[in-house]
């Protein structure tokens, strides 16, 4: 099942939502669309479900032009943030509802939702209200609709953001599993680079209203085409500095330069942009790659056992992420490691030239 973008555009009023857009999906995988809040991503999933309409360009799905089809003249699921069920609807009748839309056979929904609640555990539940349901069953609840209806094309936007954290590490975990050989195009929008990594497939990186980059989701992070795909998919923001390559080393001020890797020594002399993310910037150093930079100590943060630190080196505000608490006094000044082997340039039109 193959849902293809041609030069689709989205406009409202004097505002473009969506850029002119080419884009085909992976074919019966998972694909993600990962971007931050307003760059696009519900947008792009109301024009492929047919909620909405492209000011310009054609959709297409499965060798058809969907473009003018209707959401009812499609076989489309959707799964939204909020927990959108049926009050006055038990479990199972919630699950069943697009089923009795369609006509099915009393016996075939019957043989249906049972088979869904069993994968997403709900089977004790089936009886309750919604009002019943904690948030985690509620929206298995909403994911056992889209699944039960056995759509060709299912869309799920942020649909793990409102869970806890230990139900979203469960779902998560499930999800791509959930979708393996139902033979249909699954499209999940998210605004965390995280969760793109651990879901897999193919993802599609969006800044504001333009698909910067599209393909497999770990050749993405890995090799990100330009500065914009490369700062969508870090989360805390990745650290960029301009730097000068003079022979074999990159030179960042007069106290901080390091030697360029075997994949750098080809550029030619100039100014770069360097890109290097958070967890690559430690108070410990880690690897012979390690290079020593001081900075002002901003703010701390503690989440569990990982310490954020934003500290300013010259005017420009860093990041480091690191396992473990490391206290750090406000206004101090403090070292910092950063790791030269995973540094990514970039060009002065800010497009990859290594990584």
């Amino acid at each position: 099942m193959t849902l293809e973008f041609k030069q689709v555009e989205k406009r409202v009023g004097a505002e473009t939502h969506i850029y002119p857009t080419d884009l085909k999906l992976e074919d019966g995988g998972f694909n993600i669309l990962l971007g931050t809040t307003l760059s696009g991503k519900t947008t792009m999933l109301h024009l492929m479900a047919g909620l909405d309409r492209p000011t310009s360009g054609e959709v297409w799905f499965n060798g058809k032009n969907v473009t003018r089809a209707p959401v009812q003249a499609r076989n489309v699921s959707m799964v939204h943030q909020q927990f959108i069920n049926y009050p006055n609807f038990n479990v199972f009748e919630n699950i069943a509802s697009p089923l009795r839309i369609q006509r099915t056979p009393a016996v075939e929904i019957d043989k249906r939702v049972a088979e869904v609640a069993e994968l997403l555990n709900l089977t004790p539940l089936l009886k309750r209200g919604p009002s019943e349901l904690s948030g985690g069953q509620q929206q298995r609840t909403a994911l056992a609709r889209a699944l039960v209806k056995d759509s060709d094309l299912v869309l799920l936007d942020e649909p793990l953001a409102n869970l806890d954290y230990k139900l979203r590490e469960e779902l998560r975990d499930q999800l791509p599993k959930l979708f393996e050989n139902r033979g249909c195009t699954v499209v999940y929008a998210t605004s965390e680079p995280n969760e793109a990594l651990l879901l897999g497939g193919h993802t599609a990186t969006l800044h504001e209203g333009q698909v910067t980059q599209f393909g497999e989701t770990a050749k993405i992070y890995r090799r990100p085409k330009d500065l914009r795909s490369a700062k969508v998919f870090a989360d805390p923001p990745m650290n960029t500095a301009p730097v000068a390559k003079q022979g074999d080393t990159f030179v960042l001020n007069d106290t901080v330069s390091w030697t360029a890797g075997e994949q750098q020594r080809g550029l030619g002399d100039s100014a770069y942009t360097v890109g290097i993310r958070p967890h690559h910037i430690t108070p410990a150093a880690r690897g012979a790659g390690a290079v020593p930079i001081v900075g002002e100590v901003l703010i701390t943060e503690f989440s569990g056992s990982e310490s954020i630190i934003h500290f300013r080196v010259e005017g420009r505000t860093w990041v480091s992420q690191a396992q473990g608490i490391h206290p750090f006094e406000i206004g101090t000044q403090a070292e910092f490691f950063l790791d030269s082997a995973n540094c990514i340039y970039f060009g002065p039109d800010n497009e990859l030239v290594s990584a």
